[in-house]
């Protein structure tokens, strides 16, 4: 394992008619449908359908070819829990001018895909649906990046496939320690989804200034509060709601922190060491809640965890790097992939 630091600026349908769209009249709260429907993707958006657990599904993706010359590789971007497929737009750009075929599916669940009245969902399943979706687009090898909640699916992705993983790349992954463990309270699913059917624009926008982004905030990060905000208050507000109930409760009960030693894959580690993110932090008790999310220390201790491991800080970044300084990450992502790893 190396440490680099990478300096101070940085560089994964069933509702009907949307009634307004945030980008068309500015200043207004935007409404979205329960599959996103009103909310524009940076490029042409397809949906796979399969059938998961008895029942039809569909997931949204997008599919980037190379911009010019290809290079023949593949790179997989696996969105956050608050995030989708549309906030890689500009990795996706970056990936696809250096060369790349890029595919950003969104999960079941989430943002284009579909909101399951009833699903199990675990990072196995979602990995699953994931590799599914791969097969159908004839990508049998694929760097495998994932940033959040992303990261902790990537790297399932990479236990369950390794023989499909070029690379594994994680994005100020959660899942870092097990916060159940650590003294965080348990929270049921119904009390998951009283909490998300409460979830606004302001509050979205206040806990990503202060978690996400070091206490900091640019009006780009507007359009992506707009896209959350209108999705969790459109028509299929509570399915919606209750979806992301479970996947909460998936993401707290399931750690894949135990496993990474097991990885057998290259990996690389892109980490904002300012991040604080913490699943179940506004719960925690006072003293539990300061141990956590403490990136400076996780990065490093999970680079050392996981074999074959390159770790890459960005000093004074958040949660979301590719976000904060998109042209000192893009460049370092690209150059990272672009040297051969062990």
């Amino acid at each position: 394992m190396k440490a680099l630091l990478a300096g101070s600026v940085l560089l994964a349908s069933t509702c009907s008619t949307v009634t307004l769209a945030a980008d068309a009249v500015p200043g207004v709260q935007a409404v979205y449908g329960q599959e996103l429907q009103g909310f524009t993707y940076p490029f042409p958006l397809h949906h796979f359908e399969f059938m998961s657990q008895g029942q039809p599904l569909k997931m949204g993706y997008m599919d980037v070819p190379a911009a010019g010359k290809s290079n023949g590789r593949s790179v997989v971007l696996l969105h956050g829990k608050n995030f989708c497929g549309a906030t890689w737009e500009d990795t996706i750009k970056s990936l696809s001018a250096a060369g790349y075929r890029v595919i950003a599916p969104d999960q079941v669940g989430f943002c284009t895909s579909t909101k399951p009245e009833a699903y199990q969902y675990s990072f196995q399943q979602l990995a699953s649906n994931t590799h599914e979706l791969l097969n159908s687009l004839g990508v049998d090898n694929a760097v495998v990046m994932g940033h959040s909640t992303g990261g902790m699916l990537a790297a399932r992705y990479a236990l369950m496939y390794p023989q499909q993983t070029e690379r594994l790349v994680m994005v100020n992954p959660i899942g870092l320690e097990d916060w159940k463990a650590l003294g965080v309270p348990w929270r049921s699913v119904d009390q998951w989804y009283a909490r998300e059917l409460k979830v606004s624009a302001q509050g979205i926008r206040t806990y990503e200034q202060n978690t996400y982004y070091a206490g900091r905030w640019k009006p780009e990060y507007d359009r992506w509060v707009d896209m959350l905000a209108g999705l969790n208050n459109g028509p299929g507000k509570k399915r919606v709601a209750w979806n992301s109930a479970l996947i909460y409760d998936m993401i707290f009960n399931q750690p894949v922190y135990y496993e990474l030693p097991n990885l057998k894959v290259p990996t690389l580690l892109l980490i904002g060491d300012a991040d604080t993110t913490a699943i179940g932090s506004d719960i925690a008790p006072a003293e539990v809640k300061k141990t956590l999310g403490n990136y400076k220390v996780l990065g490093k201790r999970a680079a050392q965890m996981i074999p074959h491991a390159r770790l890459v800080e960005f000093p004074g970044r958040g949660h979301a790097p590719q976000m904060e300084d998109v042209a000192q990450f893009n460049r370092t992502l690209v150059d990272e992939l672009h040297t051969p790893q062990p």
